[in-house]
């Protein structure tokens, strides 16, 4: 094993107070914290006594780049990241060009290499169908060549089910999980809020819950039929919930994720037409969020990830019905995670397995388990401190969030990549 070059001191892990030796961006040891131990010609990294975390790997992230850097671009995406603790970040494919071929993907990774050559690290999903039309599928050989690590149609789910079959057969070639959208564009219609009370209240055209639900059967009677695993993206309901705890008693080769917005809030967010709020799948009923909390506590919902969504002011700003969806959510995910450890609704170790190790995991990225040889990826975390979200404390272009002004509890003190200091709040 090669000699330390670098050394966290006094960072707590698994309760205990410790110093954590890197060389050649990977983990040498971790022994208990030693005031009276010297290191000459090492670099030394102070934790002062905070938590050491896992670098953070984010499965659902939308860069913008290219055709919308006005909302977002891979630099200030990848800033947001390193901000909020992620050392790795996957981004959907609804840009402009759509992700659909090489040159797209080698773009993002290239301009990603130049605005953050330490990290974090980007890591492009692949269009499932061509520009996302749902008509023919992309060169799924090529997409994984190129860089990919997934694939998905985004917020344009596949509705023919013939097609969406052919390319759950065809992504077992280049082995990339597809990621689906789960919504019957039927069913949702315009909807534009959680059908109900809510939405008869507002006058808004509401989208039901079974729009979602019914995709999500869907998908589940398709990988049991085919034996191929399938990944749920953002799920928001109990049916969906349900339907998907059944199919993993089963066997059946399922996953999902939520954000932590479906976890936090519900559909009474909107109320005063509260565009901030406004994300699709639509905030549901406290009865989905109970349900939500529940399924990821029992491991129904496998990961946890931000649909980072980032708009421009002005385009929030606007009507209900004509405001973009989406949360800006790469900044404030992890505190607003910690906010359900200070609740007991999830645990520190839920923590570490719905960010880290699960998505790793799934998608076969590397993660830091603080094993010797894990690449050195930490987060630097404090629990006690707390931060109010705004223009100038967001790294994101995008500063949709409803928690703008709020004050949130947890910080990331600094973010190490590979034996990098990559963020620093000094």
């Amino acid at each position: 094993m090669s000699a330390p070059e670098c050394v966290v001191r006094n960072g707590t892990w698994q309760e205990k107070t410790c110093d954590v030796f890197i060389a050649q961006g990977k983990i040498v040891d971790i022994l208990p914290a030693d005031p009276t131990r010297t290191y000459e010609g090492q670099e030394c990294i102070q934790a002062q006594g905070n938590l050491l975390l896992p670098g953070l790997l984010d499965a659902h992230t939308h860069l913008r780049e290219p055709g919308q850097e006005y909302k977002e671009d891979i630099a200030s995406g990848l800033a947001a990241a390193a901000r909020g603790g992620f050392s790795h970040i996957m981004c959907m494919a609804n840009t402009n060009p759509v992700n659909d071929c090489a040159a797209v993907t080698e773009f993002q990774l290239q301009k990603a290499a130049w605005a953050k050559p330490h990290g974090p690290f980007l890591h492009p999903v692949g269009a499932l169908s061509k520009d996302l039309a749902g008509r023919e599928l992309a060169p799924f050989y090529e997409l994984a060549e190129a860089g990919c690590v997934a694939l998905s149609n985004d917020g344009l789910p596949v509705v023919d089910n013939h097609l969406f079959r052919r390319a759950m057969e065809y992504s077992t070639g280049p082995q990339l999980l597809i990621i689906d959208h789960c919504e019957d564009p039927a069913l949702a219609a315009d909807g534009v809020v959680n059908e109900g009370i809510i939405s008869d209240a507002l006058g808004l055209p509401g989208q039901p819950s079974i729009a979602e639900s019914l995709q999500v059967a869907r998908d589940i009677l398709l990988a049991s039929y085919l034996r191929i695993p399938v990944h749920l993206a953002h799920i928001s309901t109990r049916e969906s919930v349900e339907r998907i705890a059944e199919a993993k008693k089963n066997g059946v080769q399922i996953t999902a994720e939520t954000c932590p917005h479906y976890l936090l809030w519900d559909e009474e967010m909107v109320h005063g037409y509260n565009t901030l709020a406004k994300v699709n799948p639509p905030l549901r009923t406290k009865d989905d969020v109970l349900a939500l909390r529940q399924a990821v506590g029992q491991g129904v919902i496998d990961i946890l990830v931000t649909d980072h969504a980032p708009h421009a002011d002005f385009e929030k700003d606007a009507p209900f019905a004509q405001a973009p969806n989406g949360i800006s959510g790469l900044d404030t995910a992890l505190s607003l995670t910690w906010s359900l450890i200070q609740k007991e609704i999830l645990s520190l170790n839920d923590l570490y397995k719905l960010w880290a190790f699960a998505p790793g995991a799934l998608f076969n990225l590397p993660v830091n388990t603080f094993a010797p040889g894990d690449p050195a990826d930490i987060c630097i975390f404090d629990p006690q401190a707390n931060w109010i979200v705004s223009d100038h404390s967001m790294a994101s272009k995008g500063k949709n969030t409803p928690c703008m002004g709020q004050s949130l509890p947890g910080r990331v003190m600094g973010l190490i990549i590979q034996g990098h200091l990559v963020h620093s709040q000094d």
